[in-house]
């Protein structure tokens, strides 16, 4: 029979189309995945990959091969999801992904009581601005911010996301606070580190601002000081900027105008029948703590 282990190596390589990222989700070299793809082929008499030096595909026969050895893995994994939600013991590791500034502020430091209450449970947390890719990547599952309304993944909301405009009290008192939006524009705005418009509601519905400002730079984290240091007025994520606000470091400007309110903060997962009571206990965790109305806008 098979070794079971050989056809997990073959679905993540054909998943990650690289040996080198299905060795790195599943802590082996390339070598030693490429030893395990080999003596696969060998067994079965047939080659399941075209490798080259630039990509790996599947042969058709590896197409075949892959649709039906999923199914039989997703099968396992579902059984053994159902065991261990009848358990409140959880035991193995839980992969989990979140943006940078998010996981460092607000889910790194809620870990401890996590892993105190379930002491056989390894945490790996990996901090990404990126869109990981939960299968390929092995994740269990991923914190996002953002509008999944064209999700393909399970998700389930944690809280809502507040992004307001905001000023440091020093670039208030030294430029004056605008009062409207043509005001606004002639201020020092701190464009996003992404170049995005600022798509706001107001009084008078939507409005779409082009930030204009002597700051560029492609991180968040800069933005997010930049502002603090009175640099200029940003649009930020309250989440971001709560303990500031509550000092009186940072002051709202135009309080009538925030964000649109597409985007939330998600905890999102593959699609299957089960949930592995490590995520189902994770995510309950995280949506008691956060909640609809999160501690940050207190």
């Amino acid at each position: 029979m098979t070794n079971l282990g050989d056809l997990e190596i073959f679905v993540r390589v054909a998943s990650c189309n690289s040996m080198s990222m299905a060795g790195r989700a599943l802590g082996l070299s390339p070598a030693v995945v490429s030893k395990r793809i080999k003596r696969l082929e060998d067994r079965l008499g047939t080659r399941l990959l075209q490798r080259t030096t630039r990509q790996i595909a599947l042969t058709e026969a590896g197409q075949g091969f892959f649709a039906r050895v999923q199914s039989i893995l997703s099968g396992i994994e579902e059984a053994e999801a159902f065991v261990s939600g009848r358990s409140a013991k959880v035991q193995g590791t839980l992969k989990v992904s979140a943006p940078t500034s998010f996981g460092r502020m607000h889910v790194a430091p809620h870990l401890l009581a996590f892993m105190d209450a379930h002491p056989e449970l390894t945490v790996q947390l990996e901090l990404s601005d990126g869109f990981t890719d939960l299968v390929g990547g092995g994740y269990d599952l991923a914190i996002r911010i953002a509008d999944l309304s064209d999700s393909t993944l399970v998700a389930r909301r944690l809280a809502p996301v507040r992004r307001i405009l905001c000023a440091s009290t020093d670039y208030v008192a030294h430029h004056g606070m605008p009062k409207t939006l043509d005001e606004l524009r002639e201020h020092a705005c701190l464009p996003a580190h992404n170049n995005e418009s600022w798509r706001l509601i107001g009084p008078d519905g939507p409005v779409t601002l082009k930030p204009q400002g002597r700051l560029v730079t492609n991180s968040s984290e800069v933005i997010r000081e930049a502002v603090i240091g009175g640099i200029g007025i940003a649009l930020r994520s309250t989440w971001d900027i709560g303990e500031e606000l509550k000092s009186g470091k940072l002051l709202q400007v135009l309080p009538g105008y925030e964000s649109t309110r597409g985007v939330s903060l998600s905890a999102v997962y593959p699609s299957r029948e089960f949930l592995p009571a490590k995520v189902r206990l994770f995510i309950d965790y995280l949506a008691q703590i956060y909640g609809p109305h999160p501690y940050w806008d207190n």
